[in-house]
């Protein structure tokens, strides 16, 4: 064998080699890269989830205060010394939320106001009252409050 085929040889025999390790590095890279992606397309659609969950729970608390209003303007309620809790009507995409609806008089300054507060939330205590007593534990928890005086 001639001295420049030889080397030629072993320069071929160490490319092959480093092909291979190049190989492994591409697709450990990839792999790690896919890896990434599919985290953070889990947590942006969980994010979108709250998110909308957030709205419904808004609504449901608005729905709280138009019921609070009617029956203080509507039904001339003149007490306001209670606080009502009750499910969102099935079969409505807010069906899962709670609302907790209070009104208690505020006098200041000779004038006496109603302050209306409506809390709604999808994970309530025993009798739909929002917010639960006790720790919430639930990363799913969503509770929006709503509050008007008049």
């Amino acid at each position: 064998m001639r001295n420049g085929h030889f080397l030629s040889f072993i320069s071929l025999a160490r490319q092959r080699g480093f092909s291979i390790v190049t190989a492994i590095f591409i697709l450990v890279a990839f792999s790690i890269m896919a890896v990434v992606l599919l985290s953070l397309f889990t947590v942006q659609r969980q994010v979108l989830g709250l998110d909308v969950q957030g709205a419904r729970a808004y609504q449901a608390a608005r729905a709280g205060i138009e019921w609070g209003l009617y029956q203080q303007l509507r039904i001339a309620n003149p007490v306001c010394n209670n606080t009502v809790s009750f499910a969102m009507p099935a079969g409505t995409s807010l069906s899962t939320y709670s609302v907790t609806v209070s009104c208690v008089q505020v006098i200041n300054n000779g004038l006496t106001r109603k302050q209306l507060t409506s809390i709604a939330c999808n994970q309530p205590d025993a009798g739909n009252v929002c917010p639960p007593t006790g720790a919430i534990t639930s990363p799913d928890y969503v509770q929006r409050k709503v509050q008007v005086e008049l």
